[in-house]
């Protein structure tokens, strides 16, 4: 029996002078390994991409963070304080991908990056530095930490609603390598956890959604030995496999 096909956008990337569509191995990985679905790596360019294509082979969707950060033009009227940072052909793709996925009711796990992105699209805000705004903390990760000690647990966070009752705990600790973060919520998102400053941490889409959950921490990171991330990556294969069954509303 195939395995449910989930959609992973790429990334913009440029190495040597040349552009490449790029997704870190440790998102597939985590969908290969723990939701034990097949990754689809999908192209940027959007003479490449066409969105009704993309679904009718997707079971599910999973938005990966970035480096990047999403143009503050979609948002508001801001000029993006790091334009270096900037990646519009990943906006170009994942914002109207994200509006049809909700409508269609197609599961989708979005990290980082692209639980920023969730926000946007459905109508929400962001903060451009999260670090600038008074009563936040700084989320962001110490550049001169090993790899391993920068996806290492950070803070604490609150649970609740569903998501506390999936987890099955009350509070957890969470890696942090953000320096965005949700200002205003889309009406369509309900908040599942809290950092201790009040920075919202992950949010589920509407009730009747079979799955819809947005995370601002990393659970991809050796998602397999994190009893968290394999709650959740179960559950999000499980919503592809169901999809790919045609038994979703």
């Amino acid at each position: 029996m195939s395995r449910p096909i989930v959609v992973i956008p790429a990334d913009t990337k440029v190495i040597e002078g040349l552009t490449f569509d790029a997704v870190g191995r440790k998102y597939s990985t985590a969908v290969a390994e723990v939701a034990e679905c097949q990754p689809l790596l999908v192209p940027l360019d959007t003479a490449l991409v066409d969105i009704g294509a993309i679904l009718d082979v997707a079971d599910a969707i999973l938005l990966s963070g970035s480096v990047s950060n999403v143009h503050p033009s979609l948002y508001g009227t801001e000029e993006p304080l790091r334009p270096e940072t900037m990646d519009p052909a990943r906006d170009n793709v994942t914002l109207p991908l994200i509006r049809t996925a909700v409508e269609k009711q197609i599961p989708l796990f979005a990290i980082c990056r692209g639980y920023q992105e969730l926000n946007v699209a459905l109508g929400g805000s962001l903060h451009q530095a999260v670090h600038d705004q008074p009563g936040l903390n700084d989320h962001r990760e110490n550049p001169a930490l090993t790899m391993g000690d920068r996806f290492g647990p950070s803070h604490p966070i609150r649970l609740e609603g569903e998501l506390r009752g999936w987890i099955g705990e009350d509070n957890i600790i969470v890696n942090s390598l953000h320096g965005q973060g949700i200002a205003r919520l889309a009406e369509r998102l309900r908040p599942q956890a809290y950092a201790e400053d009040g920075l919202v941490e992950a949010v589920l889409g509407p009730a009747e959604h079979p799955f819809l959950l947005g995370v601002q921490w990393h659970p991809e990171w050796y998602a397999k030995n994190n009893p968290v991330s394999v709650k959740l990556f179960r559950r999000f294969g499980e919503a592809a496999r169901t999809n790919a069954n045609g038994d979703s509303t």
